[in-house]
């Protein structure tokens, strides 16, 4: 094989497929090969032990990426890698687990959340993707051992620390899409309150599918109790991600929603949260079949995300990620897909053998690796990718031969897939350690699919006589238009006597607290100037599709409440009422670290129970306000107000590797200069649009 690794032979496979595509099993092979250049003794990467090597007898994340990251090894381990090298994989995930290294914090095992936005968990929550992988391995005792406790510590914490229990959904950002900018409105590269404070679609999945883990493990053990309330848990998780997330207008679930009261709905979807909404069962029936027949693809292959940034350059955005195409393939096959199977078979097919490798990503729509311009790319990328070699390797070996993670063969090939997998023979035949598969072709091919008619199973040899049937197959459609509208300025607001004047640059929607204001897109509101508090933002309309919203601008009066813990506030009226924290992060950079500064406010109002409320202030630069916590009091009522430590992942044992900032090897830190307790009533009130006699210019004053 030669290439940029240089010359060398290449040991047969373990696995191999016989087809009548030479193209289709030199892939399989070489992504076998990818994967053994992807095994090592030991992992380095410059922002931990000093860029020192670290013992670990691990797989990797690609050429360019010599460590075992959380979310990377995860989605592999699902996909393949449990299949390819069990013991590797239990390694490899066991070198994300750790224990706790502050004396007073909570004991417990816990999965660790890699470095990330505004310093990690729980503004970036994916974490709990390891049991993804985990769930395939747990045939080893010890392992399962370990798997059951850090599942119980890890949905304990993110349920104290991430979940909304008004909307039913934990907030965080989306699921490996955690560059801010490329996929989250422009601004949150320097804000990602924002990003802490909204919902995604992936992740809120993914926390579905570790409740629904738990409640099997815990019947496992015994433990009637616990599995009852996992399982009351994942089925409120389904109905509320159905109930927020699906657009009914667009057929389509979206991909994250902005806070608000409700969560403010946003314009966007993206590959992997949809379809992984359809494999672990969240979306079922006619609505998972349109999600994915909605979601739009390019004729080389499906994006991660849609509408794609203008403005972007090609990384997340107008990009092609192997590893979602195989989730996509998976997804087609549950929703018996036709059209789509065959076009995520070709497009992995085509990727992987365009590069010679299994990329990291590809631009669309040229499918290149090397897109030249200002805003091409991809401006990161990888050889031997370790999701997108197991990307491949599932599509061969579940995409098209059937061998499921349950030990069922279920074959479903597009009968437009017959000439490239069979040519003119009558069986195509996959030979795996264990077992060999053989798939017999039908004599006729009167159909869309290929589906399982009969089989005969001796020893080790499983034969299945396929036949064709006909099922519904929605057609493929481009994605149009491709671009989101350019995200708008935000809102100009000025007081006038009883009310706020709010003014926009260009004809837009205004939303407040997550509200659209009923008509036509405007220029001019008014809204009442209560002491509510209310955030107002902005989103543009063009060819049928929204923008972005803007960055928020929140008004309303708020009460100032400094000095020594406790503080004490009285409250003026019986209601809701919203707190935040001024206060400065200075221990890190908004795009990486694990210094995220997590507290818990406990309150007291009257008489009332004590509450315990979570508040993340993320790194960044300057003053800022903290997300937000809601209770209520009645009038009159003395309320006291004490702040108490939480937890980050600068906590964790693990994280005394990390020497790329604060927080790890110099010992954990939690910490944030904190300003005034920031109190306001919950948000109440009526917007109505200010009629206009002509339309503004753009860049009138309000």
């Amino acid at each position: 094989l030669r290439g940029p690794e240089g010359t060398r032979s290449i040991p047969a496979p373990a696995w191999r497929a016989d087809t009548a595509s030479t193209l289709f099993d030199g892939l399989f092979a070489m992504a076998q090969d990818d994967l053994r250049r992807d095994v090592v003794a030991q992992i380095t990467d410059g922002a931990w032990n000093h860029g020192k090597p670290i013992p670990c007898e691990c797989f990797i994340a690609g050429k360019q990426w010599p460590f075992v990251w959380t979310r990377d090894l995860s989605y592999s381990t699902d996909l393949a890698l449990w299949r390819f090298d069990a013991p590797r994989a239990r390694r490899s995930l066991a070198f994300k687990l750790s224990g706790v290294r502050v004396a007073d914090a909570p004991r417990g095992l816990y999965v660790l959340q890699d470095t990330g936005s505004g310093g990690s968990w729980p503004i970036s929550t994916d974490r709990v993707v390891w049991f993804l992988g985990a769930r395939h391995l747990l045939d080893d005792p010890a392992f399962a051992a370990r798997t059951w406790q850090a599942l119980r510590d890890t949905l304990a914490q993110d349920r104290a620390y991430a979940f909304d229990a008004r909307v039913g959904l934990y907030r965080g950002e989306t699921s490996f899409m955690d560059w801010r900018e490329q996929t989250y409105p422009g601004w949150t590269a320097h804000n990602v309150r924002f990003i802490a404070e909204s919902y995604a679609l992936s992740t809120n999945v993914l926390h579905f599918d570790a409740l629904r883990l738990a409640a099997r493990l815990a019947r496992q053990h015994g433990d009637a109790v616990g599995a009852a309330r996992y399982t009351r848990q994942a089925a409120a998780l389904a109905t509320a991600i159905n109930r927020w997330f699906w657009n009914p207008q667009r057929g389509l679930y979206r991909s994250y929603l902005g806070p608000g009261d409700p969560p403010l709905p946003v314009d966007a979807y993206d590959l992997l949260g949809t379809t992984l909404a359809i494999v672990s069962g969240v979306a079922k029936g006619a609505r998972a079949s349109a999600a994915l027949a909605d979601y739009p693809t390019w004729p080389a292959g499906s994006p991660v995300i849609w509408p794609e940034r203008a403005s972007q350059p090609v990384y997340h955005n107008r990009a092609l990620w192997p590893f979602v195409s195989a989730y996509a393939l998976r997804a087609a096959r549950v929703v018996r897909q036709p059209a789509r199977i065959a076009h995520e078979l070709r497009s992995l097919m085509r990727a992987a053998a365009l590069a010679g490798s299994n990329m990291e990503n590809f631009a669309l729509p040229q499918l290149s690796s090397h897109l030249p311009g200002k805003l091409g790319g991809p401006v990161v990328d990888s050889r031997r990718q370790l999701w997108s070699v197991a990307g491949y390797l599932n599509a061969v070996v579940e995409g098209v031969f059937g061998l499921r993670s349950d030990g069922r063969i279920v074959p479903e090939i597009p009968v437009s897939l017959v000439p490239t997998l069979f040519g003119t023979g009558d069986t195509i035949t996959l030979h795996t350690p264990r077992q060999t598969v053989i798939l017999q072709r039908p004599a006729t091919l009167a159909g869309n699919l290929l589906v399982e008619q009969r089989r005969v199973v001796r020893g080790a040899t499983t034969m299945l006589w396929l036949q064709a049937i006909t099922v519904a197959d929605p057609p493929l459609h481009a994605p149009t238009p491709e671009f989101a509208p350019a995200t708008p300025a935000p809102p100009v607001l000025r007081r006038d006597g009883a009310e706020w004047r709010i003014a926009s640059a260009v004809p837009a929607t205004l939303w407040v607290d997550g509200r659209a204001q009923a008509g036509a897109a405007a220029r001019r509101w008014t809204l009442h100037a209560g002491g509510a508090r209310r955030c107002l933002a902005l989103t543009v309309r063009e060819d049928g599709v929204d923008s972005l919203p803007s960055d928020p601008v929140c008004v309303g009066d708020s009460a100032r409440v400094g000095g020594a813990w406790p503080r004490a506030w009285t409250a003026p009226a019986t209601g809701d009422y919203v707190l935040r924290l001024a206060f400065e992060n200075p221990h890190g950079p908004i795009n990486t670290g694990i210094t995220a500064a997590v507290k818990r406010i406990t309150v007291r109002c009257g008489a009332a129970p004590l509450l315990t409320l979570p508040v993340v202030m993320p790194q960044g630069r300057g003053w800022q306000r903290s997300t937000t916590a809601h209770f209520h009091a009645a009038a009159g009522a003395r309320c006291s107000f004490a702040l108490r430590q939480g937890f980050n992942m600068s906590f964790l044992a693990q994280a005394a590797l990390y020497t790329g900032g604060e927080g790890g090897s110099a010992g954990p830190l939690n910490r944030a200069r904190v300003g005034d307790l920031l109190i306001s009533p919950a948000p109440a009130g009526i917007v109505r649009a200010t009629p206009q006699a002509a339309p503004a210019r753009a860049g009138d004053a309000p």
